[in-house]
């Protein structure tokens, strides 16, 4: 895993889909997978399987294929996804309470720690995970306390890039940000912009164009 510069993000996004039906299949009981079947559970091609493993040493029998387990145990090395990552959230409404109670998260090593809030009423309440929400204003704080990795930003777009600048303070500079605002980050803070909107957008252009709708 020595070569990890200028990696193609869309290589990292299929990574992940490998890792997830190398997880289905042994779940299904398979010890070994062709980089054909792989490649068609993951709609790419096989060569393009090999070219993303490739870019991080040799994996597979030639004329056989992988090792289900050990190639999953690999690319979640590659991910860093063999541990677990403790993450804090700013916004507490809709879109942040259905994020807290999503379990896929914890079941892949994400685990909310810490919730916060700007609204009064919100405040002190409980969570079902267990910890109470708090005041933004804390956050620096508790980032510190809690050993937080990532940040996540559920706020109404008006408040994103404050919320973006508190975390940066908090030292955090992992941010998964929800909110429609593009937020403005020092180079050295990773942003990954999750805007339903946009893939709507997408979606609608295609039924458009591809399908005639």
């Amino acid at each position: 895993m020595e070569r990890t510069e200028k990696i193609p993000k869309a290589t990292i996004t299929r990574l992940s889909l490998y890792c997830r039906q190398l997880e289905l299949l042994e779940f299904d009981g398979y010890r070994m997978v062709s980089s054909e079947k792989l490649a068609r559970l993951c709609q790419v091609n096989p060569a393009q399987v090999r070219k993303d493993l490739g870019y991080f040493g040799e994996f597979g029998i030639r004329g056989v294929g992988y090792e289900v387990k050990e190639l999953q145990e690999e690319v979640k090395k590659i991910l860093a996804i063999n541990r677990e990552w403790r993450m804090g959230i700013v916004g507490i409404g809709n879109l942040g309470v259905a994020l807290l109670r999503h379990e896929n998260f914890p079941a892949r090593g994400f685990h909310f720690i810490a919730a916060f809030d700007s609204d009064p009423d919100k405040i002190g309440r409980t969570l079902r995970l267990g910890f109470v929400i708090r005041d933004v204003n804390e956050l620096k704080e508790a980032s510190k306390d809690l050993e937080m990795d990532i940040g996540v930003i559920t706020t109404p777009a008006a408040g994103a890039q404050a919320t973006a600048d508190r975390f940066i303070d908090a030292g955090i500079n992992a941010i998964l940000n929800f909110s429609p605002a593009q937020i403005h980050v020092p180079e050295y803070c990773i942003v990954e912009n999750i805007d339903f909107t946009i893939k709507l957008d997408i979606l609608t252009y295609k039924l458009k164009n591809e399908i005639g709708i």
